[in-house]
């Protein structure tokens, strides 16, 4: 079968590539046209465009792109015209994709939505749109069954697919990796700033100015694959400071601690089973609209899974270095880290276990072929 497929950022890549791998187990003759990066590419087929060259965060940013959006979208549903899929596999990126799901869902093309769109954060409104354009939801977090079923939708909770991902990972030797990059022996705190140029620039300067009160401590940034080193350069301005691109789960697998950008990574984190704190700050206009529609106690994926505060959330103004240099020090602190570890644990359990990519492959071929 022919299956179009679109993700939109470094995390529906990795979740992209994981489904097609799967796809391919279940269809011999599977064919694959894509909007992805370099996981998916990896892994076969066209890829059409980059996530890399359409990553907006916040309204104010998507209001000023607006034409390349638009742009961006006219040219996709030409594509899949001219491919003429089975079916359309959407990942996340509910913005652009819902957009699609409609003309697709009127030009007959089959529909199939994996990894839901965060509709129960803000305007639910958008779970009828999604009960009329899409013909199948395969979802991952498991509060987001019962969600939909309030409003007389049947989904298909199929469990995380970070689990797998991180369970079928290469071993890291500490040692090896230390030497490969030229850390200390000292322990590391890791600093993941997200992906998106908008947000390491809001984040990394904040999370770097603690590097001089824990200089016993080896901070290493996480690059984004999306981002070069010489983006991330003028914000390194001490010593003590390292940089890994594109080697996330290998730093986070050696790491003591570390500071996160809400997103996708917090719950990585987490399972990796890594004391963290969350940190999140967004243009003051984006902030201010997302204040007025979000719904949510919570803003990281740790503490909405177990829906209570298990991590801290550093959020816009409150991400200032007193209050990041406190929490990081009661991280490193060994009564905080047991608990954190133990509440991990159980979030693991409420996952679902292994075989998400599977699960969800083998419920789209059959209910298309």
């Amino acid at each position: 079968m022919k299956y179009y497929i679109i993700a939109g950022e470094a995390s529906g890549d990795l979740h992209g590539s994981n489904l097609m791998k799967a796809l391919q187990r279940q269809d011999i003759n599977a064919e694959f046209r894509f909007w992805g990066g370099d996981l998916m590419q990896a892994v076969g087929g066209t890829l059409v465009t980059h996530y890399k060259d359409r990553s907006f965060m916040g309204f104010a940013e998507v209001i000023f792109n607006l034409r390349k959006i638009l742009g961006l979208i006219n040219y996709c549903k030409t594509d899949i015209e001219n491919y003429q899929p089975d079916v359309i596999i959407f990942i996340d990126n509910s913005g652009f994709n819902l957009r699609i799901a409609k003309w697709a869902q009127e030009k007959n093309f089959k529909t199939h939505y994996y990894i839901s769109p965060q509709v129960w954060a803000s305007r639910a409104g958008r779970v009828e749109k999604i009960k009329r354009d899409i013909d199948a939801m395969y979802v991952i977090l498991p509060f987001e069954k019962e969600f939909y079923a309030k409003y007389d939708y049947n989904v298909n909770f199929v469990g995380h697919p970070l689990i797998d991902a991180i369970s079928n990972r290469h071993q890291v030797d500490e040692n090896t990796f230390r030497n490969d990059y030229q850390l200390s022996n000292k322990p590391i705190i890791a600093l993941l700033p997200g992906s998106r140029k908008q947000e390491i620039t809001k984040m990394l300067g904040v999370m770097l100015s603690l590097v001089n009160d824990f200089k016993a401590y080896q901070f290493v940034i996480a690059g984004a694959p999306s981002q070069d080193y010489n983006f991330y350069k003028p914000f390194i301005k001490q010593d003590n400071v390292a940089f890994i691109s594109n080697k996330t789960y290998d730093l986070l697998s050696v790491s003591h601690a570390a500071l996160v950008t809400s997103g996708t990574a917090t719950l990585e984190t987490a399972l990796f089973k890594v004391p963290q704190v969350v940190c999140y700050k967004a243009n003051a206009i984006s902030y201010q609209i997302a204040k007025r529609i979000i719904t949510l106690k919570f803003i990281s994926l740790v503490n909405l899974i177990m829906d209570r505060e298990v991590v801290t959330e550093l959020i816009q103004g409150d991400l200032n270095k007193k209050r990041l240099k406190k929490e990081l020090t009661k991280i490193l602190e060994d009564d905080e880290r047991i608990r954190l570890f133990i509440d991990y644990y159980d979030l693991e359990k409420k996952l679902g276990g292994k075989g998400a990519s599977d699960k969800a492959a083998k419920l789209i071929f059959e209910s298309c072929k």
